[in-house]
């Protein structure tokens, strides 16, 4: 701010000596808020728009089987919580979930706006598919005509299948090591993990490294939020994060296992 209104006094002082400092610093402050206003307000629009968006395409996920069972209507409302919403944030989600599950809900446009109040930016793409795949997965199963509906969503996004894939594999693992799950081999792990970094039991060392570090950097929880993402879903962008650092030592884990 300080550095804005110097600026804009040093412009004005020479063009118009000490008056033209006063209204030059003036005017570099009133341009700085209206600056600053603007980012804000696009910031606010972005973050109203994906929880809104969120809650409208997971009404539609939870009918995609024709009804919406009292479990998923529970899942939804455990989201509520989980995003720590206000009562007023509860109200327009819960109308938002509603007008996804009706017949006459539009799938492809409500895809198609929430990509251009996002400015497509890949993070909050990601994150908005990743609460998708949450939301039908609680019990760690993802049934087959769920990742369809998955799989079209993320097309609509204009991300690739093996973003599912990502995402179903990085949940499994959550949700094992949640429940403590033995049951799962060390090579399911294994194959898991590279799907959740997105990478190949072929790639060497040093590109799974590079790959790793890109997915932090880009799902940064700080990053996110300078983005748009609402403050509410900070937990969700920490456990993708988390899990991101797991997937990565399993496979470290594994290759040196192997020598």
């Amino acid at each position: 701010m300080l550095f804005a209104i110097i600026l804009g006094g040093l412009i004005g002082s020479a063009f118009g000596g000490f008056v033209g400092f006063i209204i030059g610093g003036a005017i570099g402050g009133f341009l700085l808020n209206r600056i600053k206003s603007r980012l804000i307000g696009k910031l606010q629009n972005i973050q109203s728009g994906f929880v809104e968006s969120v809650f409208a395409v997971m009404g539609a996920v939870c009918k995609a089987d024709g009804v919406v069972s009292q479990n998923e209507i529970a899942v939804a409302e455990a989201m509520f919580t989980r995003f720590r919403l206000n009562e007023n944030q509860k109200t327009n989600a819960r109308a938002a979930f509603n007008r996804g599950k009706a017949r006459e809900f539009d799938l492809d446009a409500e895809l198609q706006r929430f990509m251009r109040v996002s400015g497509g930016q890949p993070a909050l793409l990601q994150m908005f598919l990743q609460v998708q795949v949450s939301a039908v997965a609680a019990d760690g199963v993802v049934h087959p005509a769920e990742h369809d509906m998955l799989v079209k969503i993320a097309r609509g996004l204009g991300l690739p299948e093996s973003q599912v894939d990502q995402l179903e594999a990085m949940l499994r693992g959550a949700h094992y090591s949640q429940t403590g799950g033995g049951q799962r081999s060390s090579s399911q792990q294994t194959d898991d993990a590279y799907k959740v970094l997105g990478v190949s039991p072929q790639d060497s060392d040093d590109d799974i490294k590079k790959v790793y570090r890109k997915l932090m950097s880009e799902n940064h929880p700080d990053k996110l939020a300078g983005r748009g993402l609402p403050e509410s879903m900070r937990e969700m962008a920490e456990e993708r994060t988390g899990e991101i650092t797991h997937a990565y030592d399993v496979i470290k884990d594994a290759r040196s296992a192997n020598g």
